[in-house]
């Protein structure tokens, strides 16, 4: 047992419930528009928070496979930039954290 078990259970757990999410968004956006011009104009707004969100979900997701293998590679928990150990408080509320504190 490793101990970073609880962690690496957070960031797949985190990646599953993203990857649904993406899921929705990406159903979503595949629906047709409504010929209304003015629900169009709400559903263009609407397609435009839902493609941010899905950029930041897809962000986050890298982060989390990078995390993944810092755990895979014995370097999870490591500043990526200092090599200084990061904070385990850092690290609960930021799982795939890369940098220190200092280096963030």
């Amino acid at each position: 047992m490793s101990k970073w078990d609880h962690f690496e259970k957070l960031l797949l757990e985190r990646k599953a419930e993203l990857s649904a999410k993406l899921q929705e968004v990406e159903e979503t956006l595949d629906t047709p528009h409504s010929k209304d011009a003015e629900d169009f104009a709400q559903e263009i707004e609407d397609t435009e928070v839902l493609e941010g969100l899905g950029k930041s979900g897809m962000q986050e997701i890298t982060a989390i496979e990078a995390a993944l293998d810092r755990i895979r590679q014995g370097t999870y928990g490591e500043c990526v930039k200092c090599g200084e150990e990061i904070a385990p408080a850092r690290l609960e509320a930021v799982p795939y954290a890369a940098l220190c504190v200092k280096c963030a």
